[in-house]
C-alpha cells in the first residue's frame, strides 16, 4: 500500500492499494475506470514536481491499466516504443515511491530501462524499435516452447519510420504470435470512433469470428487456387473497408480497430479476446487516444506538453529559468534563415524534430523550403543527397544521437559520392536528464573516419553563425557542424549573417609558452578559465580553438607541439574522436619523438545515465579545475615561472 504525505497530492484510494500489476487483475471495469482517473491525477502531480514527459503518458493511462489488467506481466512481455509514455506504467509496476527521482542522478530513468525493473523487458529512447524487439522475443518464446504473450505498444509517429514496416512485414511472414498495439494519438489514420466501431472490434477479435474465419479458410483451401485466393482477399478487404486496416492486413497482421483508447469497457474485452484467441500470427490493435488527455493545459497545447519543466498543476504554468543567453538551437535557426534569405537554394530538412532543431521558425518563414520527413532519418539523408545532386544546398538538422540511425546513408549516399549535404548536429555532447540514449557522444568518431567530410564544432554562438555560413558556401563535399543543447556563452553581439571561415583553420585565443590547450567546441570557455588557474600558478598557457576536427589545422598543431612542453586536447565527445585524430597527426609528423607530453580529455568510454549536464561534465573531467589539474599532472613537476620552453624542430 502506498500513501503520500504531500498535502497537494490527489486522493487515490484505489491506486494506494496497487503495488504491482497483479493487484489490478480482480478489479471490475468500474474500478478500473476509477483507477485510471486516479493514475492520471497521480501522473500529473508527479511530473509537476519533477518535470519530464507528460502528454504522451496521459494519453495511454487507460491503455496501460487495461494491458496490465488483462495480461500477466512481467511473464507477458510489454514493450513501450520510445518510452516517453511509460510514467503511468512505472507507477503501476512498483516504482511509484521513486517517481520524485525521475530523470535525476541515481533516480529513475525517463524511459524504460532493463536494469531498473523486470517490467521493462526492453530499453528504449529512440523510436520504432518495439515491433522488431517484440518479434525477437516472440521467436525466442517459440523456440523455448513457452506460451507467454508479447505486446508492443507503438505510436503513430513511430509508425512513420521504415523500421516499423520492416518488422511488421517480417512478423507477417513468420506467423509467430505477437500483439502490436498502435497508439494513434494524432487521428492520422483513424476515422472517428464510437459505439459501432467498438462493437465491430469486439466482433472481429472474438473467438467465434476467428473460428468462423478459420473454417472458411479451410473450405476455401479446397477451392481451385484462384478462387481460394479471391475468397481470402474478399474477406480481408471487406474488413479493411469497414475498419481501415487493409495496409496492415497486406503486411500479414490481423487488424482490429479502431478502438476508443479512453474507454476501459472498450479496451478490456478486445484485449481479452486477443489474449484468449487460438489464432496464429501477429495481431494489430488500433487504439485511438488523445495526447495530454485529462489535463486541460496539455490538451490545449500544440505539442501536448510533450516535455515539461516543473509546473503549477492548477494553471499549467511551467517554471522556466530566465535565459541569460540565446540557445544554440535558436542561433542556428537565425543563421540558417539568414542564409536562406540570401540563397533560394538553401533547403532545410528535419526528421520529426522541427521545434527541437529550430526549424519550426525556418518553416514559418520558408514553408516551401522546409521538410519534416517524420521519424525517418535514413530517408532524410538520402533525400538531401538527391537534392544536392541537382545543385541545391540541403541542411539536415538532426540530433547527433539520431543521425546514428542513418549512418549507412551518410556513408554510401553522401560520402562515397562526395555530395555537398550539410549536417547540423544539435545536442552534441551531454544532454542531462535524457540520459545515455540521447547523448551526442559519437559523431566526431563516426564521421571523422569518413573520407571527404569536413567537420566543425562551434565554441560559442558567434562561431556557430560563422559555421552555418561556411556550410552554405561549401559545395565541394559533405560538411558537418556540431553544437550542444542549451544556452550559448552570452554577452556576444551577433551579426545579421555569419561570415564563412577558411576550411581547416583554427585560431589562437590566448598566447602562452609552456602549456597548450587545444579545444574543439564549447569547452573553450572552460579552457580559458583553466588557463587563468594555470597562470596563477606561474604556468604560461596558450589556448587555441581548433574549429575543425577535419581537416585538422596541421600548421597550428605543429606550432603548439614545437613551442610547448604539454599539449592537451579538450572535446565533449567520445574517445577515438578529435583527440585521436590530433595524436595520429602528431605521431605521423614525428612530433612525439622529442618529449612532448600529450593528453586527450574527452568523454569517458561508458554510457552515462541521466543526471544534470554539469554533473556529467564533472564526471568526465571536462571542467576548468580538472583541465588545469590534468595539465599540471602532465607537466610532472613544479616548474619555475618564466622558464623558457624548448623549441623543437
Amino acid at each position: 500500500m502506498t500513501t503520500s504525505n504531500d498535502p497537494a497530492a490527489p486522493r487515490t484510494p484505489l491506486l494506494d492499494n496497487v503495488s504491482r500489476p497483479a493487484d489490478l487483475r480482480n478489479l471490475s471495469l468500474e474500478q478500473l475506470t476509477q483507477l485510471s482517473n486516479e493514475l492520471r491525477a497521480e501522473t500529473i502531480h508527479s511530473v509537476s514536481r519533477t518535470g519530464g514527459h507528460l502528454g504522451a503518458g496521459l494519453g495511454v493511462v487507460e491503455l496501460t491499466v487495461a494491458i496490465h489488467h488483462v495480461f500477466e506481466t512481467p511473464k507477458d512481455r510489454l514493450i513501450w516504443d520510445v518510452g516517453h509514455q511509460c510514467y503511468p506504467h512505472k507507477i503501476l509496476t512498483g516504482r511509484r515511491d521513486c517517481m520524485s527521482t525521475i530523470r535525476q542522478k541515481d533516480g529513475l530513468s525517463g524511459f524504460t530501462l532493463r536494469t531498473e525493473s523486470e517490467y521493462d523487458p526492453f530499453g528504449a529512447g529512440h523510436s520504432s524499435t518495439s515491433i522488431s524487439a517484440g518479434l525477437g522475443m516472440a521467436i525466442a518464446r517459440d523456440f523455448d516452447g513457452r506460451d507467454n504473450h508479447v505486446i508492443a505498444v507503438i505510436g503513430d509517429g513511430s509508425m512513420s519510420a521504415g523500421m516499423a514496416y520492416e518488422a511488421m512485414n517480417n512478423a507477417g511472414a513468420l506467423k509467430s504470435r505477437l500483439i502490436v498495439i498502435l497508439n494513434d494519438n494524432d487521428m492520422s489514420i483513424a476515422p472517428p470512433v464510437g459505439a459501432m466501431s467498438a462493437y465491430l472490434s469486439r466482433l472481429l477479435s472474438s473467438k467465434s469470428y476467428l473460428s468462423l474465419r478459420e473454417v472458411m479458410k479451410q473450405i476455401a483451401a479446397h477451392f481451385p487456387k484462384p478462387l481460394g485466393i479471391a475468397a481470402k482477399r474478399a474477406e480481408e478487404y471487406t474488413r479493411g473497408m469497414v475498419t481501415g486496416g487493409t495496409l496492415f492486413e497486406e503486411l500479414g497482421l490481423y487488424y482490429v480497430g479502431p478502438i476508443d483508447g479512453h474507454r476501459i469497457e472498450h479496451l478490456v474485452p478486445v484485449l481479452r479476446n486477443i489474449r484468449d484467441s487460438e489464432a496464429e500470427g501477429p495481431f494489430l490493435i488500433h487504439v485511438v487516444t488523445q495526447k495530454g488527455r485529462g489535463y486541460a493545459p496539455a490538451e490545449a497545447s500544440a505539442d501536448k506538453y510533450h516535455g515539461v519543466t516543473k509546473f503549477d498543476v492548477v494553471s499549467g504554468t511551467q517554471a522556466k529559468a530566465v535565459a541569460k543567453a540565446p540557445s544554440y538551437t535558436g542561433v542556428f535557426a537565425k543563421a540558417l534563415m539568414a542564409e536562406a534569405e540570401a540563397d533560394p537554394k538553401v533547403i532545410a530538412i528535419t526528421a520529426a524534430m522541427p521545434s527541437g532543431t529550430g526549424l519550426d521558425k525556418f518553416g514559418d518563414k520558408f514553408p516551401e523550403r522546409c521538410f519534416d520527413v517524420g521519424i525517418a532519418e535514413q530517408h532524410a539523408v538520402t533525400f538531401a543527397a538527391g537534392l544536392a545532386t541537382e545543385g541545391y544546398r540541403p541542411f539536415c538538422a538532426i540530433y547527433s544521437t539520431f543521425l546514428q540511425r542513418a549512418y549507412d546513408q551518410v556513408v554510401h549516399d553522401v560520402a562515397v559520392q562526395n555530395l555537398p549535404v550539410r549536417f547540423a548536429m544539435d545536442r552534441a555532447g551531454y544532454v542531462g536528464a535524457d540520459g545515455a540514449t540521447h547523448q551526442g557522444s559519437f559523431d566526431l568518431a563516426y564521421l571523422g573516419c569518413l573520407p571527404n567530410f569536413v567537420i566543425m564544432a562551434a565554441a560559442d554562438e558567434l562561431e556557430l553563425m560563422h559555421m552555418v555560413a561556411t556550410c552554405a558556401v561549401h559545395d565541394s563535399g559533405p560538411i558537418a557542424l556540431r553544437y550542444p543543447r542549451g544556452e550559448g556563452i552570452g554577452g556576444i553581439e551577433l551579426p545579421a549573417r555569419g561570415t564563412p571561415l577558411a576550411i581547416g583553420k583554427g585560431r589562437v585565443v590566448r598566447e602562452g609558452s609552456k602549456i597548450a590547450l587545444l579545444s574543439l567546441g564549447t569547452r573553450l570557455a572552460e579552457c580559458l578559465k583553466a588557463a587563468d588557474d594555470l597562470a596563477a600558478r606561474g604556468l604560461s598557457t596558450t589556448v587555441a580553438d581548433a574549429r575543425f576536427a577535419k581537416p585538422l589545422d596541421k600548421d597550428l598543431i605543429n606550432r603548439l607541439a614545437d613551442t610547448h612542453e604539454v599539449l592537451l586536447t579538450v572535446e565533449e565527445g567520445s574517445p577515438n574522436g578529435f583527440g585521436a585524430m590530433v595524436l595520429q597527426h602528431l605521431a605521423a609528423a614525428g612530433k612525439l619523438d622529442k618529449g612532448l607530453k600529450v593528453r586527450n580529455l574527452c568523454m569517458p568510454d561508458e554510457f552515462l545515465e541521466h543526471m544534470k549536464p554539469e554533473d556529467q561534465l564533472l564526471h568526465a573531467g571536462l571542467t576548468a579545475p580538472q583541465i588545469a589539474a590534468a595539465a599540471v599532472q602532465a607537466l610532472g613537476v613544479a616548474k619555475v615561472a618564466g622558464e623558457k620552453p624548448p623549441v623543437r624542430a
